[in-house]
């Protein structure tokens, strides 16, 4: 994950008419339509984009170049409405028999990330679980393993949080069979609000404690009662305990964001978000595209979901109602003449691939062993082996090979010469388990229903966190905003290309990781075609090249027919050919997937039609992102995820995202559970600070009371808008002190409130605009005005402030003598009259 449901009034600024900034102007010479997209099974970048051509046949056709087009904005990039995909397949206006249909039975393969883990140094976690789950088959311990617990042990969460008083023994034994149960229980229905009371009822009573705790836990760390459903989205508008926590910016509306602000409102905080975008969603970003009568959405950044077990998007899927489509294994295989791949040859050098992956793994295993810290990269010990071994040296042979090495590249987003031949795999032990899914209508379903009623404010690009033992400065567009911590989710090339100034700089530990730790890049074309030519019955098709330099260039096609509405097919390039794809402008990038096809197609008698619309990434050149997704690289290790993951600054500063995450980086859940990683944190650095006493609280306190008062009585009131004006003074050109409010019914825990010094004359013109938002605008635009928090007022506001205040009292003062003076009055009339009748 574009567009949000704002709140009462969205700080947001108009996200619908956004235009994700594009790096460059594509000149397209296609009927193509090219746009910045980010990563499949993880994430990718941003959009260019090109027009098609309005008359598409069945048949090929010559195209002229065509003017140069700007950016896509960023309106077209809403899903379908309703649920098309399903009326839009049935009619869709014709299906030719696709390449499964005719040669060789094709083979079945996965998408290879990872391999043979217990050649990893640390591999205790990978063998207890196999040896585990053969010795207990119950369901719920299964269930919690899928989620990522241990079978027998704590996890450092449940450590830290102290769930139980010693660790090992009898006490964690029954708590984990408790802690199981409770998770289980609230996952065989995701859709309702599990209770305490409820987690109870299956429970003896002398263990009502360990409920309380295992309850306390699941639910403060998002493992239960998280999610879209509406009975969870209920529950969720109002803090779980009534106490504020404090306020916290999170500077990405990401996956990581979103969540991470939907948890922290719940927990009490009050959250503003900062993004930079024109939408929500960050890498991950749905493109509605149309024309010809054909329409599909298109993810264009993080689009499968690896692995549905436990899987917490499985769990929205299931809120939402939203149905998952497998991703099919089968693979068909293609030379560049178009010809399948012979299926023996195909299994041969499968096996010799392994191989070579093997052996490579036990390099690793003895280099660990007896040289620490010595590292190559993947790249060079396989070509190593793969000429000791005299593997694929036949022309046919090594395109198959490198088909094979291209897959790896692209599940790494990165050069086999980058990956560390030690820790590229890492994190294995804890890949989620089940089908790889699609998402029918893409995954900015999801975005937008995580960002709905959020205070986000868009367009507002950071520049600079400082942060101190008092709280934390966030600079975003000449905008300043105050609060106790930040979050930042922010890319990992964006924190590498030092787009953001800390002050004080990171710890050097945490910028050595953020230097170590890789970031590459994954790119796609989208391609919405008059009617699907490739056929139904299979998801990928690979295609092999002569060129190994460009062995990633289109080497894999996705078929997006069966979920995004319509005749979409979509071609990745990774490795070096993503790199210079971006050198390439869309319009000839379009052709030579033509070409492509037409190679494999065209001698099967099955004409390659041009598409309606076409869609280029190019999330390297992105300044949101720069580049697609995280990976180990040489020098690196999966500890440098968990510096990255650490807080810093006493618990002001966190970081949350893909790259934050040991267990799933570079996936779409990765980020989902990093926000609930560090929301969980934050609430526990607050209630360490609540036990701190404070001198100055109840001044604050009041003084805050006594500031918020003055808007119980405004002069104006207009939408969200309060003002308060000058009681000195009577001209327009006196100043005005104007408040807004932000949240809604998602944030009853308690508004967030933005205020500005304007003249009286601009508060009157404002009052006559309809509608907050555009308020809002000619407040930024026309007037020049930027809203601030209530410590960031300047000198010239908080004199205006102690004026009101002074000029308030007096007024209650004379009205408090008046009173007194007509209480005494009636007393002595009361006197006189009593004497009188006497």
């Amino acid at each position: 994950m574009e567009t949000t449901t704002d709140p009462p009034l969205g700080p947001s600024n108009n996200p619908e008419a956004s235009n994700d900034s594009s790096p460059v102007n594509d000149v397209a010479v296609f009927p193509v339509s090219t746009e910045i997209p980010l990563h499949d099974l993880q994430h990718s970048p941003e959009n260019h984009e090109t027009n098609s051509a309005e008359d598409n046949s069945s048949a090929p056709k010559e195209t002229t170049p065509e003017a140069p087009v700007l950016d896509s904005p960023d309106d077209s990039s809403e899903p379908i409405p309703g649920n098309p995909i399903g009326e839009q397949l049935q009619n869709s206006i014709r299906v030719e028999p696709g390449p499964s249909d005719r040669g060789p039975l094709p083979r079945k393969r996965r998408r290879r990330k990872k391999f043979f883990t217990e050649f990893i140094g640390n591999t205790s976690l990978a063998k207890n679980r196999r040896s585990d789950v053969t010795k207990d088959c119950d369901v719920e311990a299964l269930i919690a393993m899928s989620v990522g617990f241990p079978v027998d042990s704590l996890t450092e969460e449940e450590i830290e949080a102290n769930v139980v008083s010693t660790i090992g023994g009898t006490e964690q034994a029954n708590y984990i069979v408790v802690r199981n149960h409770i998770l289980s229980r609230w996952r065989s229905n995701v859709s309702v609000w599990l209770t305490h009371d409820h987690a109870l009822q299956s429970i003896r009573s002398e263990h009502k404690g360990l409920v309380a705790s295992a309850y306390r836990f699941l639910l403060e760390h998002g493992y239960i009662n998280f999610g879209l459903a509406p009975a969870v989205k209920e529950a969720k508008l109002r803090s779980f305990d009534g106490i504020e926590k404090g306020n916290v910016i999170i500077v990405g509306a990401g996956f990581a964001g979103l969540v991470a602000a939907r948890q922290l409102v719940f927990m009490g905080f009050k959250v503003v978000v900062l993004e930079g975008r024109n939408r929500p969603g960050g890498r991950v970003k749905t493109r509605k595209m149309k024309g010809d009568g054909v329409v599909a959405a298109a993810d264009l950044g993080g689009s499968v979901l690896t692995g549905i077990n436990g899987n917490p998007l499985g769990v929205l899927a299931r809120q939402l109602g939203l149905p998952l489509h497998k991703v099919r294994d089968i693979c068909p295989l293609y030379l560049p003449d178009g010809k399948a791949v012979n299926s023996e040859i195909d299994s041969g050098i499968e096996v010799s691939f392994n191989k070579l992956l093997e052996r490579v793994c036990k390099l690793r295993q003895a280099m660990i062993e007896e040289v620490k810290s010595v590292d190559v990269s993947l790249g060079t010990a396989l070509e190593a082996f793969r000429r000791v071994y005299k593997v694929a040296e036949d022309p046919q042979e090594r395109m198959l090979l490198n088909w094979h090495l291209a897959n790896l590249e692209y599940a790494n987003a990165s050069l086999m010469s980058n990956l560390s031949m030690a820790y590229w795999d890492q994190d294995d032990p804890y890949e989620m388990g089940g089908d790889h899914c699609f998402i029918p209508g893409g995954n900015e379903l999801f975005v937008r229903a995580l960002a709905e009623d959020l205070p986000i404010f868009y367009g507002r690009t950071v520049e600079s966190i400082r942060y101190g033992i008092d709280g934390v400065l966030v600079y975003a567009n000449g905008q300043e905003f105050r609060g106790d911590m930040v979050l930042c989710t922010v890319p990992l090339g964006v924190l590498k290309k030092g787009s953001i100034e800390f002050v004080p700089e990171l710890p050097q530990r945490k910028k050595d990781a953020i230097h170590r730790l890789g970031f590459g890049l994954l790119n796609k074309v989208a391609m919405l075609f008059p009617y699907n030519f490739w056929g139904g019955n299979i998801d990928t098709f690979g295609h092999l090249t002569e060129d190994l330099s460009m062995r990633g260039e289109f080497f894999l096609f996705y078929s997006y027919s069966s979920v995004s509405g319509g005749p979409l097919l979509v071609a990745l390039v990774a490795g070096d050919a993503a790199i210079r794809f971006e050198m390439m402008s869309p319009a000839e990038s379009v052709r030579r997937v033509i070409e492509i096809l037409k190679d494999i197609f065209n001698p099967k008698g099955i004409a390659v039609p041009d598409p309606v619309q076409a869609v280029c990434t190019r999330w390297g050149k992105d300044h949101f992102t720069y580049g697609s997704y995280s990976y180990v690289a040489v020098g690196s290790s999966g500890d440098d995820y968990d510096i990255l993951a650490e807080s810093i600054a006493d618990g002001r500063v966190f970081f949350a995202g893909e790259a934050t995450s040991k267990h799933y980086p570079a996936t779409m859940h990765g980020a989902f559970l990093s926000g609930m990683r560090e929301a969980a944190n934050m609430l526990r650095v607050a209630r360490r600070r609540s036990l701190i006493p404070s001198e100055n609280m109840k001044n604050v306190t009041q003084e805050n009371d006594d500031f918020n008062g003055l808007f119980g009585n405004p002069d104006l009131t207009f939408g969200n808008f309060s003002v308060l004006f000058d009681p000195r003074l009577n001209d327009l050109d006196s100043s005005s002190l104007l408040r807004v409010k932000f949240g809604g019914s998602f944030l009853d825990s308690g508004c967030l409130s933005l205020y500005a010094l304007v003249s009286k004359k601009q508060a009157i013109e404002l009052s006559k605009v309809e509608g907050d938002e555009n308020r809002i605008r000619i407040l930024n635009r026309n007037f020049g005005v930027n809203l601030i928090g209530r410590k960031g007022l300047s000198s010239a506001a908080e004199s205006f402030i102690t004026n009101i205040k002074l000029a308030r009292s007096k007024l209650n003062e004379a009205e408090n003598n008046a009173t007194h003076r007509n209480m005494e009055n009636r007393t002595s009339y009361q006197s006189s009259t009593t004497t009188l009748f006497c």
